[in-house]
């Protein structure tokens, strides 16, 4: 077993893509998009409020999607999939998917990540009996399947890229609040970010959607599936642009939606949202970049756990908040501490893109937007698996629901360690710290 200090990094996986000479032919900078229904069939428990335990979602309020963008830059690609779903993909499908879509297309740079809407399905449980078979039959077979249709869609991008044109925007909205800490002023990450790509010809590819705040606007008691706020908006972006749209989550731990008068409801924020994302997509001005490219490194941690899951009455009582076999299945994977997965993205040269396993505050978000210095650089959460949440050192000082031992169990200054570790990331690819000079493990 590793000793047991603050952080132990497990893996660091590094591509960066090739130098080009200069008799090369121009690096190329291709877009596709595709999407997959993912909304469950059958019934099955739903992910997000412990107090449903194994009540069963049945139907749907709107349609579940998983949709990808896959860019061709230079010689290597990058997979970015929004999920109307409360997490992203289990390690598991994760690992599984890479190699697919790696062996098949080429495709060495993934983010999957989950828009943490509420009423989601559980993809935790697992084809074992007391961690799902048996009891749960329809959620494993759903749980076997989704992977499938992830790389389907996946792959299908891939095959429809096409010579492409990007623009990048933002603006500061006031439309999340910290629902975590009682100090003033309360820290948020007000970024609305947009990356809007069209083709050669100045036709729509696709928007991307990047905003934090949690997606609860839905009536905890209604048992049927949806994607909250963020599905509203991007139908509204859809038909607005007469384009495609996907959402991915940012750093939403502490942040809940901050609805103005006379704005109630998910399709209401939504929507309401989705007429900021509309203006900054038509203000944006897309051109081709000078130097298409992309870098990428993937870390992974093992952190000690504040939570010893080892103890049965521990166990015990989370089965009793939650319901039994997801808690095996979340045991199963806290069995040597808390693991952790970020992706770190330098894309032509000019613009970070940065996810996180999990729950992290607003405030890591903000600070690395602020420290970075190599672009527009954006946060997404619930990236390539979850981990519970990552709140800041003064979260977990102060107290409160996210901040916590029970649901961030990881332990103190892990989430301030992976952003670290991706700020340095980002300056590596860019070229202006060695890859090689010593740094604090």
């Amino acid at each position: 077993m590793p000793p047991r200090g603050l952080l132990i990094a497990l893996l660091s996986l590094t591509t960066l893509s090739p130098a080009f000479a200069e008799d090369d032919p121009a690096p190329v900078f291709n877009v596709g998009f595709a999407k997959r229904d993912i909304t469950p069939a059958k019934p099955m428990p739903m992910w997000g409020y412990g107090a449903r335990h194994a009540l069963l979602g049945d139907g749907a309020l709107d349609t579940l999607y998983a949709k990808a963008l896959v860019i061709h830059a230079g010689p290597a690609k990058l997979a970015l999939v929004g999920l109307d779903l409360g997490r992203g993909p289990t390690r598991a499908m994760t690992d599984r998917i890479r190699a697919e879509i790696a062996a098949r297309a080429g495709i060495e740079h993934v983010l999957m990540v989950g828009s943490h809407t509420h009423h989601g399905p559980c993809i935790e449980l697992l084809d074992r009996p007391g961690y799902g078979k048996g009891t749960f039959d329809d959620a494993v077979a759903y749980n076997r399947q989704l992977p499938e249709l992830l790389i389907a869609a996946i792959l299908e991008a891939d095959k429809n890229a096409r010579p492409a044109r990007l623009a990048i925007a933002s603006k500061d909205v006031p439309f999340n609040r910290n629902r975590q800490t009682k100090r003033e002023p309360k820290t948020t990450d007000p970024m609305l970010a947009v990356m809007r790509f069209d083709d050669a010809a100045g036709q729509p590819i696709a928007i991307l959607v990047n905003f934090a705040a949690h997606p609860v606007m839905t009536d905890g008691a209604t048992l049927k599936f949806s994607a909250d706020f963020p599905g509203y908006l991007q139908q509204k972006v859809e038909a607005d642009l007469a384009t495609n749209c996907l959402f991915l989550q940012g750093a939403a731990g502490d942040l809940s939606p901050n609805s103005p008068e006379g704005i109630r409801g998910p399709q209401a924020f939504g929507e309401l949202l989705a007429q900021h994302v509309v203006e900054l997509a038509k203000g944006a001005e897309t051109k081709v970049p000078a130097k298409p490219s992309v870098k990428g490194k993937v870390d992974r941690y093992l952190f000690p756990s504040r939570i010893d899951f080892t103890n049965p009455v521990v166990t015990a009582g989370y089965s009793v908040a939650f319901f039994p076999e997801l808690i095996q299945c979340f045991v199963l994977e806290m069995d040597q501490g808390v693991t952790a997965e970020s992706n770190t993205i330098l894309l032509n040269g000019e613009i970070g893109l940065v996810g996180g396993s999990g729950e992290f505050f607003s405030s890591h978000s903000r600070r690395l937007k602020e420290r970075s210095h190599v672009g527009p650089t954006l946060f997404f959460g619930y990236c390539n698996d979850h981990n519970m949440y990552f709140p800041t050192i003064e979260a977990i000082a102060e107290g409160g629901y996210g901040a916590d031992p029970p649901v961030s169990p990881a332990a103190i200054g892990a989430g301030e360690a992976i952003l670290n570790r991706a700020l340095i990331n980002l300056y590596e690819l860019s070229g202006t710290i060695h890859p090689e000079a010593p740094r604090v493990k």
